[in-house]
């Protein structure tokens, strides 16, 4: 930074950042819209970019009921990947480390992509064996691996367990060097901003209290700031989908749960990659400001609480420190709970809702941070085109009818 950039920066502290300007406009609701999205996080925010950037569809309305990036899109461990095991799931999430490996010079907004790869740790004969089909699989469908021998995981991280009482001794592993991680309000922003530079009104603070329909159709929106007319309709509410869904009169095959994080005190570079035990259910990274990063598995009681509960942390943490015993130690900084969306067979929903006029982008479970490109693009192509991309074909809700699941959870035997 020159000495110019940072005098700016002091001056600015001091005088109450009156020299900046904001980063996308804060307008009041029109009464009417070509599309209206509703959800002002990750997925909304890109549908939003994506209709305006590729469909030049610009009366777009995104909102948001509280903060932009304030619910799961702020409340995950930011992780990025495609070791699906499907073609169907390799293809939409690579997609989208595809379409994360350019976000920052599309948008011209640093979301702070790091490439540090993703390792999923393999603790018995019989997960050695299973990694290896992981592997294969991702080879066939054309996705980055790397099979990698207890020799070459302990000097990739040594920090992971290695003693020889061990409860669950490292055999091997499976990796994928194009996964890594991405800052999450970082990608909220620099959607917002693409999305307000070319049109689209930003409406915070706008709670969506019905559905209108006219002869079984969506036509607009009850919100706590008035009604608002569309011609299109899209849902990317997360954890909240089904309660939407009611609103609109219909059910989705949903159950929402809470997922609970962690991150550390800041301390020195330990670990420069993502690394997953299946054998613990639990993940770990380390944060650009040092933090200690990590999950775990979902509290399996439906809610809609994000404060989360004390038997879940117990696991987790216990599980991190038979993972990496050097941590023991470490302060925990802050812990919070996202509410993730489930479906039957852990993949998506992305297609028409049923009510002519309301489209869907729901079902992401654990893994919506890192399908945002993906999520918003494919929504935005439905919405402008009425017609599936053919990346998201197979995620339409009709797959529950005709039998087509696709269940990443039982087939990649990693967290979805």
């Amino acid at each position: 930074m020159s000495h110019y950039s940072a005098f700016r920066l002091f001056r600015e502290g001091l005088r109450g950042q009156k020299g900046w300007t904001p980063a996308w406009r804060m307008p009041a609701p029109k009464p009417e819209y070509d599309v209206i999205i509703i959800g002002g996080g990750g997925h909304g925010l890109a549908t939003a970019y994506y209709l305006a950037k590729q469909h030049g569809i610009k009366r777009v309305a995104v909102l948001e009921k509280g903060w932009l990036g304030g619910g799961n899109t702020g409340r995950n461990t930011t992780a990025i990947r495609s070791n699906y095991f499907y073609p169907e799931s390799a293809a939409l999430y690579d997609f989208s480390v595809r379409l994360y490996e350019g976000l920052s010079r599309d948008l011209n907004y640093n979301v702070m992509f790091s490439q540090r790869g993703m390792m999923v740790t393999a603790h018995s004969e019989h997960d050695l064996e299973m990694a290896t089909r992981q592997y294969n699989a991702m080879r066939i469908n054309g996705i980055d691996a790397e099979m990698l021998t207890a020799a070459e995981v302990r000097a990739r991280v040594p920090l992971l367990n290695f003693r020889a009482d061990a409860r669950h001794p490292i055999h091997g592993a499976v990796s994928q060097p194009r996964g890594g991680t991405g800052r999450h309000d970082a990608v909220a922003w620099g959607y917002a901003r693409g999305a307000d530079t070319r049109g689209v009104d930003i409406i915070q603070n706008c709670e969506v209290l019905g559905i209108q329909k006219e002869a079984g159709r969506a036509t607009g929106v009850t919100t706590t700031r008035g009604d608002i007319r569309a011609d299109r309709i899209g849902a990317t509410v997360a954890g909240h989908s089904s309660v939407l869904a009611e609103l609109a009169g219909f059910k989705l095959p949903i159950h929402s749960y809470a997922l609970q994080a962690f991150v550390s005190e800041p301390i020195k570079p330990i670990l420069d990659t993502v690394v997953l035990c299946p054998a613990f259910g639990t993940y770990v990274s380390q944060s650009d400001k040092g933090g200690i990063v990590f999950g775990g598995g979902l509290d399996r009681i439906p809610s809609y609480g994000q404060r989360g509960n004390m038997p879940v942390q117990e696991d987790v943490v216990g599980a991190l420190v038979e993972m990496m015993p050097a941590l023991a130690k470490v302060k925990l900084l802050r812990h919070w709970g996202g509410i993730v969306d489930v479906t039957p067979d852990s993949s998506p929903i992305i297609g028409p809702s049923g009510v002519e006029g309301l489209y869907l982008n729901c079902g992401w479970g654990t893994g919506g941070f890192k399908a945002i490109p993906a999520g918003g693009y494919m929504l935005a192509h439905l919405m402008a085109t009425g017609q599936h991309h053919d990346l998201s074909r197979p995620f339409d809700l009709d797959r529950f009818t005709t039998g087509r699941l696709i269940d990443e959870s039982a087939a990649s035997g990693i967290a979805h």
